[in-house]
């Protein structure tokens, strides 16, 4: 073998053994930077367990299917917000003309029957409307419309028919003993706020991280300013 050709040799198999070497070099980098990313996913703070509640609906769309609430107690998703008026037992009908009150928050309710209304100022729409009993007198509320046979019916936005306190049983016992007493407490998140003093107003906001919502209260008017999804100030409001 002539000297040249064992040169061109010894080049090749210095070259084929610099390749090797990177090659393995790069794999146990991509090992490496897997396992980096795997370490940051595992870093990672879970989701908060109130985004794994998924109530569940009724999906009703027309009066048979309404008429399902009648089957289980229901509760109010959002207090303050809805009105109810006394419901005349012997003309069948609701004196839209009177407001006797609003769902409070998380209210469980028994829903004593669901049909259609008049509805006021439109007399070519009616209102689909769910009976109830308070302190020995029935009321209404309406939970949607139908007009020319097409039904609008919101009441799985409106009205819970699983118990909170079973959906939401993950929070502490603290934290529902000041749901059911009404009270706003520091640390609480939006949906606990919710159902102790029922609907919210957010005030527009740049920054994420901060956010003000007023809450009507039934007449006695709070703001509360959240920081990182948790109260943090907890004021009276005009």
């Amino acid at each position: 073998m002539s000297p040249e050709l064992k040169h061109r040799i010894q080049v090749v198999l210095a070259f084929a053994i610099l390749v090797a070497a990177l090659r393995v070099a790069y794999v146990f980098y991509e090992r490496h930077n897997d396992k980096g990313v795997e370490a940051k996913k595992a870093e990672a703070p879970p989701l908060a367990a109130d985004y794994y509640v998924v109530p569940k609906k009724l999906y009703p769309y027309d009066l048979k299917s309404a008429r399902q609430l009648t089957q289980q107690p229901v509760w109010v998703r959002e207090g303050y917000r809805y009105t109810f008026y006394p419901y005349n037992q012997a003309t069948h009908h609701a004196d839209f003309d009177y407001e006797a009150g609003q769902l409070l928050p998380i209210e469980r309710l028994e829903i004593k029957d669901v049909t259609t209304d008049v509805s006021p100022g439109s007399p070519d729409q009616k209102q689909v409307i769910a009976i109830f009993d308070r302190a020995g007198k029935s009321y209404a509320f309406p939970i949607g419309s139908v007009k020319e046979g097409n039904y609008q019916i919101y009441s799985d936005e409106m009205l819970f028919i699983q118990d909170p306190h079973e959906l939401y049983k993950h929070w502490p016992q603290a934290t529902w003993d000041a749901i059911e007493k009404h009270e706003v407490q520091s640390g609480m998140n939006e949906f606990q706020v919710a159902f102790a003093v029922g609907m919210g107003i957010p005030e527009s906001q740049s920054d994420p991280a901060v956010k003000t919502v007023n809450y009507p209260n039934g007449g006695h008017p709070i703001q509360v300013t959240y920081r990182n999804g948790r109260a943090a100030e907890i004021n009276p409001s005009n």
